[in-house]
Parts: C-alpha cells; structure tokens; sequence
C-alpha cells in the first residue's frame, strides 16, 4: 500500500515515515501545503496522512482541494489541536479520520489498517480476510485453517494488497504503482518472483494470471 504522509515537522516526519517502513508501506513525504495540494490529486495514493498546519497552504484547504477534485482517497488528519470545533472543521473538509498529538505509534497503525479495510469493503472485519486467508498485519504473517505461513516483507506487502482486492485484475504496473514510493525503481519482473513465492506458499491456484492483463487474486481459491 502507498501512503502520502504530508508533516512539516522534520522529527516526527521521521519516526512516523521509519515505523509505517516498518508496518510494510511504501511513503512519501512532502512538507508543504502547496507540494501536497498537487501530489495526492496526481499521485495514486492508498490512503493520506494530513497534518493541519502546514507552511504554504493549510491543511484544511489541501483537503478542501482534494474533495473538490473529486479525491476519493482515504485521509487520515493529525493535529495538535484538540478541540471540538477543529474536529469538526476537519471532517466537515472531508477528512476520514482524526488523531491528535501526540499519538501512540500503535494507534496510527491501528487506524490506518481499519480505514484501508473500510475504504476497500472489508469494514465488518477486525482482521483482514479474503480467499480462506486471514492476514496477521501485526506479526506480518498469513493464517489458513489455523496453520501459520511464514512471509517475507515483499510477500506480505504483495498478499496485503491482493487480499484488499480479491476477485479484481491488477496489472503488473497498477501493483507496481501501489506497492514502491516514488524513489523507488519499479521491475515489474520482481513482482513476478514474488507473485511466485506467493503460489509455492498458498497454492497456484489462489494467484491466476490472466495474460495481457495482470493477476487476479482468490479466483481459484477453495
């Protein structure tokens, strides 16, 4: 998953960019409103991180934008301010959720799992949940019939994804798009290693390749 995460102050930028690294997202970071105004509209982003006081443009007005160019991507707001009437003002722009400084750590994440689950359908569940799998975002692990399937951070980005899009074909430059960062070089033959590692662990059936067009996770799953 690729996250935007738009935060002037260069220290917690820092930590929050090193443990979502951690939690097995790809960031991008941007310190003014103006940059992030521009690159959540032109950028295919997962879900947002949005700090209110932002030098160049505020917060609320990067949103603001945002919603009135039709930007349907999740966005999660972080403030210092914590009163009613910012609240408010942040959901009323259009914000998905708020957290307010300071955080713990684990709350963002939490927060971030179940606006992504929700943003993709899967609001009624506390885990993700798809093709017979249960994903253990925490430990970064797979469950199936309550055996364990160990994974490496590729596969467990790869899975994350597939898991939040079951059923649907995504192209190997749709997956490359979501899963890297915009530093990141994209080798859609990488992908194909992974995709592979994924088959030999979970079955070749759960993973179909559709030629020409990508892959479609869950098709062929019992």
């Amino acid at each position: 998953m690729r996250l935007l995460l738009v935060e002037d102050n260069v220290p917690l930028a820092d930590e929050l960019l090193a443990g979502l690294q951690r939690q097995g997202y790809a960031v991008d970071w941007l310190a003014d409103g103006r940059d992030a105004a521009y690159q959540g509209r032109s950028e295919p982003y997962d879900l947002i991180i949005l700090d209110l006081g932002l030098p160049g443009l505020p917060g609320l007005e990067v949103l603001a934008q945002w919603r009135a160019a039709a930007l349907a991507t999740p966005v999660l707001v972080l403030t210092a301010r914590d009163s009613w009437a910012e609240r408010i003002e942040g959901l009323k722009a259009g914000a998905d959720d708020y957290l307010s400084k300071p955080f713990h750590p684990e709350e963002l994440h939490l927060r971030i799992q179940a606006l992504l689950r929700r943003s993709h359908g899967h609001a009624n569940q506390p885990t993700l949940q798809a093709a017979g799998l249960h994903l253990d975002e925490g430990r970064q692990c797979v469950l199936r019939d309550g055996d364990e399937i160990q994974l490496t951070a590729a596969e467990f980005r790869l899975l994350r994804y597939f898991m939040l899009h079951p059923e649907q074909i995504l192209s190997k430059s749709h997956l490359a798009e979501h899963l890297y960062d915009g530093e990141t070089e994209r080798d859609s033959n990488v992908l194909e290693v992974h995709v592979n590692h994924l088959r030999r662990k979970l079955g070749r059936s759960v993973i179909e390749t559709r030629r020409g067009q990508g892959y479609r996770f869950g098709a062929g799953a019992v």
